[in-house]
């Protein structure tokens, strides 16, 4: 299939809106459609889906702007994939919003847009290249533009996402990785399988071993599980190597069990290690971590927003997905390492699990103030606040009362500086208990880190009206993941694995900032008709 644009189509004289009524016309243009076709649609750029598709002559692919816009409506209304390619052949609106009126046959049809998303999740495994990302910060930073929202003053949140998968225990996980490769097998080589394992293929085996047994016979069942597992490895030898369901039961091995000798499997205990969050959680996302976190499990991925904000309004100018795995602190880092330097001073303002030092620093040099809400780890003595560093963080060029260091040695390992006053000036200082300096026959001595000091800085802005506004700023990012999870059901999206569920997660952003523009240009249309009426 060959890569055709989908230039701006020009109406007909048989176009779908040369049939509607004046009524029918005027209520289209109070609609989302007229916003969403004048506005989002143009806004969609397809060229870099080009890649997607042959560069020979052959049929051409469907429309892309139609595609996504299409996605980006079944996010934004709450649509199945059936009913947005329904919609678009029956509901003026979708045609309208999509360009289609003038169309003899609308361009979808029921597997158009898995296809097109499979194109998209199979580039992006190849090169690591996310399209739909792409495509959708574009389209953020067209809306913001609408609304007139400089990118200056940001927040940034996460949230957990759940994967649509069921909690296993250990025996389910075992023997769930044996029955899927047995099955396969099977289905594969027929009456080839072990006798000893073809109740695996049977459909009420699964209740049998995992439900209809006493507590104390779980250990029993599993070390039988495992033995069939062993059996199993050593028939499907090297000619299942490609296949999923192989390679998942050697996974399962790998991190659940001791290799006692070939063949032979002991499962782990928890002093045996290697237990890690990263390891199977179930075999249908193979994808899915563990995080405990605010007292809750979640089995899944983690996704942080950064929103920018004006009086406008606010759009969310970049999103991250990640397996829940992932910390703030590596988003932010990750955040701040993509991002140009800012052509004006920017505010980003995060909760305390994005804090630290290094991360600061790197905002500091692409022009952001990162200011944090909270500070994670041990408190700084206040008086570390009235001590200054060079800006390498090397030497401390005055302690809190004006004096300059006798000498400052800097130690690389550490980080820390010790640093000797004379000791008439340490003796003799007012704020010698609160410093606590080592004193000795000629010199004072303390041990400082520009860290430390930072630290300091940090918690007393933390008690100044300035910080307050931002922090109260700060929350108003936490509705979106409560938009996310009650609108748009992030929890429930209706694919497994990181790459499909993070395109299904992009859309769902972009469903998000679109409703955000149409209920600006709303409130804009209540301006200009209260002005109009005066």
């Amino acid at each position: 299939m060959s890569f055709a644009m989908n230039n701006v189509q020009q109406l007909s004289f048989d176009d779908s809106l040369y049939h509607l009524t004046d009524r029918e016309k005027r209520n289209l243009d109070k609609s989302w459609a007229k916003d969403f076709a004048e506005i989002i649609f143009p806004a969609i750029n397809e060229k870099p889906f080009s890649v997607l598709y042959s560069d020979r002559p052959s049929r051409t692919n469907t429309a892309i702007n139609v595609l996504i816009g299409s996605l980006i409506l079944k996010e934004m209304l709450g649509l199945t994939d059936e009913e947005v390619v329904d919609a678009l052949m029956f509901d003026v609106r979708f045609q309208y919003a999509l360009h289609t009126t003038s169309f003899a046959e609308q361009p979808l049809n029921d597997r158009s847009l898995g296809r097109f998303r499979a194109r998209c999740i199979s580039y992006e495994e190849q090169t690591g290249h996310d399209l739909i990302h792409e495509c959708i910060i574009s389209l953020s930073k067209e809306i913001a533009s609408v609304m007139n929202i400089r990118p200056n003053m940001k927040r940034m949140d996460s949230m957990m996402i759940a994967s649509n998968i069921k909690k296993m225990s250990r025996l389910e996980l075992i023997y769930t990785c044996v029955a899927n490769l047995a099955a396969l097998v099977n289905e594969k080589e027929e009456n080839q399988l072990p006798e000893s394992l073809k109740h695996y293929c049977d459909a009420d085996d699964h209740n049998r071993v995992l439900y209809h047994n006493r507590s104390e016979e779980t250990e029993s069942k599993i070390e039988t599980v495992l033995k069939d597992a062993a059996t199993l490895i050593q028939f499907c030898g090297s000619h299942y190597d490609e296949d999923t369901e192989y390679q998942l039961l050697l996974r399962m091995i790998r991190e659940q069990t001791i290799t006692l000798k070939e063949g032979q499997y002991q499962l782990k205990e928890k002093e045996d290690g290697s237990m890690g969050s990263a390891i199977l959680q179930n075999p249908s996302d193979p994808d899915a971590t563990y995080c405990k976190k605010a007292g809750k499990e979640n089995r899944g991925y983690i996704a942080n927003v950064v929103e920018d904000t004006g009086e406008n309004g606010s759009v969310i100018s970049e999103y991250q997905y990640e397996q829940n795995i992932h910390s703030d602190s590596q988003f932010i880092k990750e955040y701040i390492a993509s991002t140009e330097p800012q052509p004006e001073p920017t505010i980003l303002v995060t909760d305390g699990g994005f804090s630290g030092n290094e991360n600061l620093e790197a905002a500091k040099e692409k022009n952001i103030q990162l200011i944090t809400t909270d500070l994670k780890g041990r408190a700084s003595k206040d008086i570390w606040a009235d001590f200054e560093f060079s800006e390498d963080g090397k030497k401390l060029l005055h302690c809190a009362n004006g004096n300059e260091p006798k000498t400052c040695n800097y130690n690389t390992t550490d980080g820390k500086c010790r640093i000797s006053f004379q000791k008439e000036q340490c003796v003799n200082c007012p704020y010698k208990e609160q410093c606590k300096p080592k004193i000795f026959k000629t010199i004072a001595r303390i041990d400082l880190s520009y860290k430390t000091v930072n630290r300091a800085k940090q918690q007393r802005y933390m008690g100044t009206e300035e910080f307050k506004k931002y922090a109260r700023f700060r929350n108003g990012v936490e509705t979106i993941p409560s938009i996310l999870r009650r609108k748009y059901h992030v929890d429930k999206i209706p694919v497994r694995g990181k790459l499909p569920s993070k395109l299904f997660y992009g859309f769902k952003i972009a469903a998000l900032n679109t409703n955000k523009l149409f209920r600006y240009l709303r409130g804009l249309d209540k301006v200009t008709q209260k002005v109009v009426t005066a």
